[in-house]
C-alpha cells in the first residue's frame, strides 16, 4: 500500500481545475486510456500573455488526478517561459512527495504542459509522433522518452525507469534494453560528473547557494515553503527548512528525492543533504 501526503489526498478528494477551457490558447493530450494514464490540458492567456485559466481531464489514479490538479495550481499567473521550466520534481514537490512508484504521474503533467504550450506557441513538432522508436511496446514508451526520464531525474535502475515511464512493467521483453540506454547515458555523463567531484570548497559553496537559489527555492516557494543554507562541511550540506517545509509530513521526501537529488546533479554527485535546526 502506497503511502500519500496529506496535500495529494486533499487534492485527489477535491481536485482543482477540473475540466476543459473554451477557446483555449494551448492545448494537448498525452498518454493513453489503453495504457492506464491519460490527461487533457487546456489552458488561455491573459492580455499580457499569463495563464489565466487551465484546466485537465484525466484517467488514471488518484496520484494522477492529484498531479494534474497540483499543476494546474502551480502554473497559474505564470508566463509560457516560466510555466515552460516546471519540472516533474517541482510537480512532486509541491504535493509533498510522491511514491516513487506513482513518479509517471508528474511526468505526465509534465510532458502535456510542455506539448500544450508548444500548440499555443505554434511549433509544436510534426515529427513528435515519429521520433525515437518504441522500446516498450506495453506502454508505447519510446527511447527517447527513457532518454529523457534518465538525464532529468537521475535514474539509474531499470525499477527506477519503470515508475517514471512505465516501461519494462508489463511484459519485461525490454528491460534489457532499458539497461544499455542507462549505461549509455551513465557513461556519456561520467566526464562532467568526474569534473564537478574536484570543485574546490569556495567553488562548491558558491554553486550550492546559485543552486538553492534559482532551481530549488522558488519551487518550495510555490506552496509557502523555503529552505535555508545553513553549513557545508565537505560533502554535508546542512541546511533548514522554512515556512511549511517546516512542518511538513514529507519534509525529508522533499529533502532526499529534490533538494538533494538537483545539488548532486548541478554540483556534485557526492552530497549529502542534512537537516538541521536552527
Amino acid at each position: 500500500m502506497w503511502e500519500y501526503t496529506d496535500k495529494v489526498r486533499e487534492h485527489f478528494l477535491n481536485p482543482r481545475n477540473v475540466g476543459e477551457v473554451e477557446n483555449p490558447d494551448g492545448m494537448a493530450e498525452v498518454g493513453s486510456i489503453a495504457c492506464g494514464d491519460a490527461l487533457k490540458l487546456t489552458f488561455a492567456l491573459d492580455e499580457s500573455r499569463r495563464i489565466k485559466d487551465i484546466k485537465f481531464k484525466t484517467f488514471g489514479c488518484a496520484s494522477a488526478i492529484a498531479s494534474s490538479s497540483a499543476l494546474t495550481e502551480m502554473v497559474k499567473g505564470m508566463t509560457l517561459e516560466e510555466a515552460a521550466k516546471i519540472t516533474n520534481q517541482d510537480i512532486a514537490a509541491y504535493l509533498g512527495g510522491l511514491p516513487q512508484e506513482k513518479m509517471h504521474c508528474s511526468v505526465l503533467g509534465k510532458e502535456a504542459l510542455e506539448k500544450a504550450i508548444e500548440s499555443c506557441l505554434g511549433i509544436a513538432g510534426e515529427a513528435d509522433e515519429t521520433a525515437g522508436h518504441v522500446i516498450c511496446e506495453c506502454f508505447g514508451v519510446t527511447d527517447l522518452d527513457i532518454e529523457r526520464a534518465v538525464r532529468e531525474n537521475h535514474l539509474t535502475t531499470v525499477e527506477e525507469i519503470t515508475n517514471y515511464t512505465k516501461a519494462g512493467g508489463g511484459c519485461g521483453n525490454c528491460r534489457e534494453a532499458i539497461r544499455e540506454i542507462i549505461d549509455r547515458i551513465q557513461i556519456e555523463m561520467t566526464p562532467k560528473t568526474a569534473a564537478k567531484s574536484k570543485l574546490s570548497n569556495i567553488q562548491k559553496i558558491k554553486m550550492i547557494e546559485e543552486t538553492l537559489e534559482r532551481e530549488i527555492r522558488p519551487s518550495l516557494k510555490l506552496d509557502g515553503g523555503d529552505i535555508e543554507l545553513i553549513d557545508v562541511d565537505g560533502d554535508r550540506v546542512m541546511v533548514a527548512t522554512r515556512g511549511t517545509c517546516a512542518t511538513c509530513k514529507a519534509a525529508d521526501i522533499t529533502l532526499k528525492h529534490f533538494v538533494e537529488k538537483r545539488l548532486r546533479d548541478l554540483v556534485s554527485p557526492d552530497l549529502i543533504v542534512e537537516e538541521v535546526t536552527q
